[in-house]
């Protein structure tokens, strides 16, 4: 008999972890305070759920990829979220980039109304996400881990087991510090072809087949080619939010960042521009501001 999936979250990721499971074969419902995510789940075949307990009540193994520690802490532990569900056995994969300190606390909280709270950070962006090119750190009791590998089949081309509870969002915390800096050496890198007189879609040709190429390169270089960074994959002001968590994580284990810590304010310097809701690619654009730069 085939797992019933609840999906808590329906945003970018959220969504596409329930199309790409619907199609896998598994029965879908989620919830999401946007009506019209839960919409296009229901118009794809799934169903909808009235909270993140309904959401427990009608599932086997729930998944939730949510924005802030605030909307975290609501679905967990708040009031018609998963702990009121007390459903003994339910297992918990949480995939978003939040805190560990927080994350423990929930699973400690779920523990006591017997449902098992998985670490499971996704390495990926939004458009990685509809092709389930992900990888998915697994971390917490490994037992679940087994139990769901075919949930994780079903949204993500690769998951590795980490360890013990937090691994997965240490694991996180350094791919995307990884992120952080290719996205802005790739946008450096073109800004300085483009003010040398060099085509960008030239650029991005060039530098995919050789040495310099990264993943994001490639991911993120097209949207610089086109200076179009509305269909966004990951969204400036949630990236703010990662670098948050990122750069106090390093700070408490008085680890050195020089490279992250010297990206930050490009970021920073998009949001002050009102580029939130654009990609974080955008950064190429800040920095064809700062260069001087007038596209032809």
């Amino acid at each position: 008999m085939s797992l019933k999936i609840g999906i808590v979250g329906l945003g970018i990721m959220g969504g596409s972890f329930a199309k790409n499971l619907w199609e896998a074969g598994f029965e879908v419902c989620g919830f999401d305070i946007v009506d019209t995510n839960v919409e296009a789940l229901v118009a794809l075949g799934g169903s909808a759920a009235s909270s993140p307990k309904d959401v427990a009540e009608q599932s086997d193994v729930v998944i939730t990829s949510l924005p802030s520690v605030a909307a975290f802490h609501a679905v967990m532990t708040g009031e018609n979220g998963l702990k009121d569900a007390a459903k003994d056995g339910l297992i918990v994969i949480e995939c978003s980039t939040l805190p560990i300190e927080d994350k423990q606390a929930a699973h400690d909280g779920l523990k006591e109304a017997g449902t098992i709270l998985m670490d499971c950070p996704i390495s990926g962006t939004g458009a990685q996400a509809v092709t389930k090119d992900l990888s998915v750190y697994v971390s917490g009791e490994e037992s679940a881990h087994e139990k769901c590998q075919l949930v994780f089949d079903g949204f993500a081309s690769l998951n590795f087991y980490v360890g013990e509870f937090g691994n997965g969002s240490k694991m996180k915390f350094i791919a995307n510090h990884l992120v952080h800096i290719h996205n802005v050496a790739s946008a450096e890198a073109m800004v300085l072809g483009m003010k040398a007189g060099l085509d960008p879609e030239m650029i991005y040709n060039v530098i995919k087949a050789g040495a310099g190429n990264s993943r994001i390169f490639e991911l993120r270089g097209p949207m610089m080619v086109e200076d179009n960074y509305d269909n966004a994959t990951m969204k400036m002001d949630i990236w703010q939010k990662d670098m948050n968590v990122i750069g106090e994580f390093a700070a408490n284990l008085e680890c050195p960042t020089p490279m992250f810590t010297a990206g930050i304010d490009i970021y920073r310097s998009g949001l002050a521009k009102g580029m939130d809701k654009l990609d974080t690619a955008a950064v190429c654009r800040v920095l064809e501001q700062m260069a001087g730069l007038e596209r032809k």
